[in-house]
């Protein structure tokens, strides 16, 4: 994350976006670093017959660079699923404040290796036939990015309607199978949240 100051020192502004608002769109031109102030947004696309994937779930403190660097169009959506705050900068201001801060690189390589890390992982669980390897393997994500490891002690922050489309399953997969795997003590479900 980088220093809000210093961000609108050198040219950012903020904007509020309700939820399911459209942040940008498949086949858009990147024209902004956004980094996320308050809310949630996803980033999904939708295959042939309209089944949306969401490729990840964006909150508080992070941001969507990665397009910048490439000269393309976004290959997906950026999507509110709760009301955000955004600050956005000019790709150009990006460029420039990264220019001259050249430690923010350090910063930049860490998200963009953790969010391709992510991506990696996850690739490889649509691989799997077996839909609670899938699962495991996105909550098994999920927890390594907190301090406690002990057993139920990460809240999934996810609907199943979310876990479902982070995995390409279906929901009633995903309702059927965290219930099998809170019979065999994988995880627990409390007041319908799940802990992993």
């Amino acid at each position: 994350m980088i220093n809000e100051d210093l961000l609108f020192s050198h040219g950012a502004d903020c904007k509020n976006f309700k939820t399911n608002e459209m942040i940008f769109s498949e086949g858009d031109t990147p024209q902004y670093y956004y980094q996320i102030v308050e809310g949630k947004l996803k980033i999904n696309n939708f295959n042939d017959q309209g089944k949306e994937f969401i490729q990840g779930i964006i909150s508080e403190g992070e941001s969507i660079i990665t397009p910048l660097f490439t000269g393309r169009s976004y290959p997906l959506n950026a999507v509110a699923i709760e009301d955000c705050k955004l600050i956005r900068l000019p790709k150009q201001n990006y460029l420039q404040l990264l220019k001259q801060n050249p430690e923010l690189y350090e910063t930049t390589l860490n998200f963009i290796s953790e969010r391709m890390y992510y991506k990696n992982i996850m690739m490889q669980s649509m691989s799997f036939q077996n839909p609670e390897n899938k699962l495991k393997t996105l909550m098994n994500y999920l927890k390594d990015q907190h301090e406690d490891h002990s057993k139920y002690s990460f809240q999934i922050p996810y609907t199943r309607q979310q876990l479902a489309s982070l995995t390409g399953l279906s929901v009633e997969t995903v309702i059927r199978v965290t219930k099998n795997m809170e019979k065999n003590e994988i995880l627990k479900i409390q007041n319908r949240k799940i802990f992993f």
